[in-house]
């Protein structure tokens, strides 16, 4: 099995978009190996995927996947999580006062605190002002 992530962040101000970024990311070992464990449980107990928290993060440091944490994390939410042909759609939405500030760092986790991240990215800055909210997506397309 092979994956790969995708994602995307808008920035909007007043119901306007106002800064948008995309890109793939790196798939990090623990990430794959904590999935491997959830699909060997997934008949006896697990009832949903649990990477279903995007992070946001300060830190521009390029992604390995060697990585565990963002670097410098500001907000985590809980997202949608969907599916669709051999992709694996995560949804998230930072809203006014939520992760203000110098965002280059997206990560996927499987826990609200702490957990293991699935997948981190690193892409251009947006700069989240106080009253602006953030929509990330996170794909992983398995293959």
């Amino acid at each position: 099995m092979h994956l790969q992530g995708k994602w995307k962040a808008v920035l909007t101000r007043a119901n306007e978009v106002v800064d948008e970024k995309e890109g793939y990311n790196v798939i990090t070992t623990a990430g794959v190996s904590a999935l491997a464990d959830f699909l060997a449980s997934a008949a006896v107990s697990a009832t949903r995927n649990p990477f279903f928290h995007l992070a946001i993060g300060s830190d521009n440091t390029a992604e390995t996947n060697q990585d565990t944490t963002l670097g410098t994390e500001l907000s985590r939410q809980s997202g949608a999580a969907t599916s669709f042909s051999s992709i694996f759609q995560v949804v998230a939405t930072f809203a006014s006062g939520s992760g203000t500030g110098n965002v280059y760092e997206y990560g996927l986790f499987n826990s609200s605190a702490d957990g293991v991240m699935l997948s981190r990215d690193t892409e251009g800055l947006i700069t989240k002002g106080a009253n602006d909210v953030l929509t990330v997506t996170a794909q992983i397309t398995l293959s």
